[in-house]
């Protein structure tokens, strides 16, 4: 079981950066694949990052790779996205996932946070 607990959000204006971050409880942590996934208004969840359970291997939607990087650190039970040259467009809720297999697909996480919101002004 893997609990997880999005932080970091909040209103910024565009150009500007923020870092977000998972904490999981659970000694699974270390086992899993870990995603980033956001949903805007009226649109559906869509996949931003993954990253392997070892951290040697990552994954970015076309719409924010050279901007945002996924990190872990297994021995703090933690994952994180840093958000650079933040758009309007990147606002949305974002949200954490765990999955047992390295995937872009939402349907294979098993286990989720609450979200965290991301606000980008013009």
């Amino acid at each position: 079981q893997v609990q997880l607990v999005e932080s970091g959000g909040g209103l910024v204006q565009a150009g500007d950066s923020l870092r977000l971050t998972c904490a999981a409880s659970g000694r699974t942590f270390r086992t899993y694949a870990m995603g980033w996934f956001r949903q805007a208004p009226g649109k559906e969840r869509e996949f931003v990052a993954v990253i392997s359970w070892s951290g040697g291997s990552t994954d970015y939607a076309g719409s924010v790779k050279g901007r945002f990087a996924i990190s872990r650190d297994n021995a703090k039970n933690t994952a994180s996205l840093q958000m650079n040259s933040l758009k309007p467009e990147d606002t949305a809720v974002y949200y954490c996932a765990g999955s047992s297999i390295y995937s872009r697909d939402d349907g294979l996480f098993r286990y989720w946070g609450q979200g965290t919101q991301v606000t980008v002004s013009s």
